[in-house]
C-alpha cells in the first residue's frame, strides 16, 4: 500500500455509534425490568415469611390449648388407691356378747303399813319358798282388825235376834195375831241384818289377810341380792306414796341370755340349738347352754334377732349381770373377707364400697357380719378379688373415671 494512503487512513475520524433508547413499553430492553423481579420477589418471600410465621403461631396456640385441656380433662379424673380383700378362714360359730339374768327377778315390798320389827336374812343369803324373810309391827291394822272383830259380832247377835223374830212373826202370821204387813217387815229386816253381818265378816277377812302381811315370805327359792330396810324403818304401804322395796331375790338356780343375733347368721338361732358361753373370770373353761326360743322377727333399727339361751347353774358359779361371750354353731360355713373399716361407704342408699373395674368406679352393697374396730369382716357383696377404693370420696358415684394411684394402699389386717 502507498505510504499516501496510509497515512489517509491512520489520519481518518473514528467512526461514531449510535446509542438507541429504548422507550419504555417498547418491544425493546428495560433497564429496571431485572431490579422489580427481585424486589417481588423479596416481598413474596417475606409474605411467605410472615404467612408461616402467623400458621406457626395459631399451630403452637391450639396445640398448647389442646394439651391443657388434656392435661385438665386427666387432672379431673381422680386417682384412687385400692386394696384387695383378705380372705378369713370358713366362719364355723358366730361369738356374740352377753350378759347373765337371774331367770326370775323380784323386788319385796311390804302390804301392809308399819315399823320394821325384825329381819332375818341379809344380802347373798339363799331362801326358800316361803322362809319368813322379815316382821312388820302393824298396830294400826291390829286395832281395826278388832274393831272389825267387834262389829262383826255386833252383827251376827242383830242376825240371831232378826231370824227369832222373823220366825215367830211366820207363826204368828197363820193363827191370825199378826197382820201380814208387820210379818212382811220382819223378813226384810232379817235379810238387811244378814247382809250387814256379811259386811262385817268381810271387813274382818281384810283385815285380816292385811295383818298376815306383817310377815313377809320368800316368793321363790334364790338369793337375797338386796336389803333396803332395817329394824324400826318406816314402813308405808299406801298408794299415795312411791313403795319402798325391803328386799330383792334373785333365782340363779337358771340363768337366761338375751342376744341380738345379726340377720345374716339369723339361721343360727334355732330352737333346741346349743350354746356355749365363755367369760373371762373362768379362762380355759365353758359353759353349756341351749337356745331356748327367738323373737320370729327382725328388729329393723339394728337389723338383728333377738334369742333367748337358757343355762343351768345349779352351783351358783355363774352370776346374774356377769359379761359372757356366747358361741353359736352355724348350719353351714360362712365364707367372709375383711376390708379396712376406711372403705366404706355410708349413704342414703345403704352400707356400700367403691370398687374400680375396667378403669371406672363402682358401687356395691355390703353385709358386715363382724367389727373389728379398724377393720370389717364383709359376709356378702365382695370377693377377694375385687379392687376396693380406700378413702373413697363423698363425691364417688358408679361410672366415674379413676386412676390407680401408684402408691400401694395400706393392709386390711384386723
Amino acid at each position: 500500500m502507498p505510504s499516501s494512503e496510509k497515512n489517509a487512513t491512520t489520519t481518518a475520524e473514528p467512526e461514531s455509534i449510535e446509542v438507541q433508547a429504548v422507550q419504555p413499553g417498547g418491544n425493546g430492553f428495560h433497564p429496571w425490568k431485572g431490579t422489580s423481579r427481585r424486589t417481588a420477589g423479596f416481598a413474596a418471600a417475606g409474605l411467605a415469611a410472615l404467612g408461616l410465621l402467623i400458621f406457626s403461631g395459631i399451630h403452637s396456640r391450639v396445640a398448647a390449648e389442646s394439651r391443657l385441656k388434656q392435661r385438665t380433662e386427666e387432672a379431673s379424673i381422680p386417682t384412687v388407691a385400692v386394696i384387695f380383700p383378705r380372705e378369713g378362714a370358713p366362719t364355723q360359730e358366730i361369738v356374740l356378747p352377753g350378759n347373765t339374768q337371774a331367770f326370775s327377778d323380784a323386788p319385796i315390798y311390804a302390804r301392809t303399813s308399819g315399823y320394821l320389827k325384825r329381819w332375818y336374812f341379809d344380802i347373798g343369803a339363799h331362801v326358800r319358798k316361803g322362809q319368813l324373810l322379815a316382821e312388820i309391827e302393824t298396830p294400826e291394822v291390829d286395832q281395826q282388825l278388832q274393831q272389825a272383830q267387834a262389829d262383826l259380832d255386833t252383827a251376827q247377835a242383830n242376825l240371831n235376834i232378826a231370824k227369832i223374830t222373823a220366825s215367830r212373826w211366820q207363826d204368828l202370821v197363820t193363827t191370825g195375831s199378826v197382820s201380814q204387813q208387820e210379818t212382811d217387815q220382819a223378813v226384810s229386816n232379817l235379810s238387811a241384818v244378814k247382809a250387814a253381818a256379811e259386811s262385817s265378816a268381810a271387813n274382818v277377812r281384810r283385815l285380816g289377810q292385811l295383818q298376815a302381811f306383817e310377815k313377809v315370805y320368800a316368793p321363790f327359792d334364790g338369793i337375797i341380792t338386796a336389803r333396803n330396810t332395817d329394824i324400826g324403818a318406816l314402813i308405808d304401804a299406801g298408794a299415795s306414796t312411791q313403795p319402798k322395796e325391803l328386799f330383792h331375790m334373785a333365782a340363779i338356780r337358771t340363768l337366761r341370755l338375751y342376744v341380738a343375733v345379726p340377720e345374716v347368721y339369723s339361721r343360727a338361732a334355732r330352737s333346741g340349738a346349743p350354746a356355749t358361753l365363755s367369760l373371762d373370770e373362768f379362762p380355759g373353761q365353758t359353759f353349756r347352754g341351749n337356745l331356748v326360743r327367738n323373737a320370729n322377727s327382725i328388729d329393723i333399727a339394728s337389723r338383728t334377732l333377738l334369742v333367748e339361751v337358757d343355762v343351768d347353774n345349779p352351783t351358783g358359779q355363774l352370776l346374774p349381770g356377769a359379761y359372757v361371750f356366747v358361741h353359736l354353731k352355724l348350719p353351714d360355713e360362712t365364707r367372709s373377707v375383711t376390708v379396712p373399716s376406711n372403705t366404706l361407704i355410708f349413704r342414703k342408699e345403704g352400707l356400700q364400697v367403691g370398687l374400680v373395674r375396667d378403669g371406672k368406679a363402682e358401687l356395691v352393697p355390703v353385709k358386715i357380719s363382724r367389727d373389728y374396730g379398724t377393720s370389717v369382716e364383709i359376709v356378702s357383696g365382695l370377693q377377694s378379688t375385687d379392687a376396693v377404693i380406700v378413702d373413697p370420696s363423698d363425691s364417688l358415684v358408679t361410672g366415674t373415671s379413676v386412676h390407680l394411684s401408684e402408691k400401694p394402699a395400706g393392709g386390711s389386717g384386723r
